[in-house]
């Protein structure tokens, strides 16, 4: 699957925000009064451990909108493996600019590339099988596009974006539409024809409910590894199957192996620890 960028548009507001909520109103007054304006450095970006590379864009952008004079050489792409000691970029420029966006600029690529470790550590441990990782709605507020981007960077897929480009029927969706079907049959008179649904069952009942009204997909909700092989075998390929809850790394195989289309992970993005990536300094004049 090909790493499609994300557009400029959708990556500058956020990383404005960031260096303006780190320069307030007086900027960055430490560099200021330290650095002489006409200083510049060189600095390598170099990965302090293993893992994959994501937020290359980002990062970018937050030297380059404190200093357009900053120029970034990229070593290695978003999605590329490292070790510890790999040189992923090299970064020049005036040096009161350099420092101004480094936290910034190491904060997005840090945890976009933590993001895209873990998800990349959890599609191994199911290669092999037919199914694909995919993240979910549980991503840090005013983020998301940028942690589901470091998601498909680490090999994984993503789920739907928000509420409104699919229906997605969870079990409180359920108790208070008054069941399964009754739940079902509201949502395909309330959307259009275009609109994908997909209904969360807990129990294999619920799941034959669903498959006899139609839907798009279904959500295997905690089941065990036993009851997500029949559930496989119930929908027969009539519609997508995803499994979701209590998915770790070591239990991804076993739940893969059930014959699943889908494997739902939420922690991939809200728990995923940052890459630990530096810069190495070597002031020039």
């Amino acid at each position: 699957m090909t790493l499609v960028p994300l557009p400029r548009l959708i990556i500058e507001p956020l990383v404005r925000n960031a260096l303006l909520e780190d320069l307030g109103l007086a900027g960055d007054i430490t560099s200021a009064a330290v650095i002489p304006e006409d200083h510049r450095s060189t600095v390598a970006m170099v990965a302090r451990q293993p893992g994959v590379v994501a937020g290359l864009d980002a990062s970018e952008l937050a030297f380059q909108l404190v200093d357009p004079r900053i120029v970034m050489t990229r070593h290695l792409h978003d999605g590329a493996k490292v070790a510890a000691g790999d040189m992923i970029a090299t970064i020049e420029g005036p040096s009161r600019g350099l420092l101004t966006a480094e936290r910034t600029a190491l904060n997005f690529l840090g945890h976009l590339s933590g993001i895209a470790t873990v998800t990349a550590g959890i599609v191994e441990a199911i290669s092999g099988t037919k199914a694909s990782i995919v993240c979910t709605r549980k991503t840090t507020p005013g983020l998301r596009a940028l942690e589901k981007y470091a998601v498909r960077a680490g090999g994984g897929r993503n789920h739907r974006f928000a509420l409104h480009d699919a229906v997605l029927i969870k079990d409180n969706h359920v108790a208070v539409a008054g069941g399964v079907t009754e739940a079902i049959r509201r949502a395909k008179a309330g959307v259009g024809h275009m609109a994908k649904i997909e209904v969360e069952v807990d129990t294999l009942d619920q799941l034959r409910e669903a498959m006899a009204e139609g839907v798009d997909a279904v959500l295997l909700d905690n089941m065990t590894p036993d009851q997500l092989r029949e559930a496989v075998g119930i929908v027969a390929g009539r519609a997508i199957t995803e499994a979701s809850g209590r998915v770790t790394p070591s239990t991804a195989a076993t739940i893969a192996a059930s014959g699943v289309d889908l494997i739902s992970v939420g922690w991939v993005t809200h728990s995923a620890p940052t890459l630990d990536i530096g810069l190495d300094w070597k002031a020039v004049a």
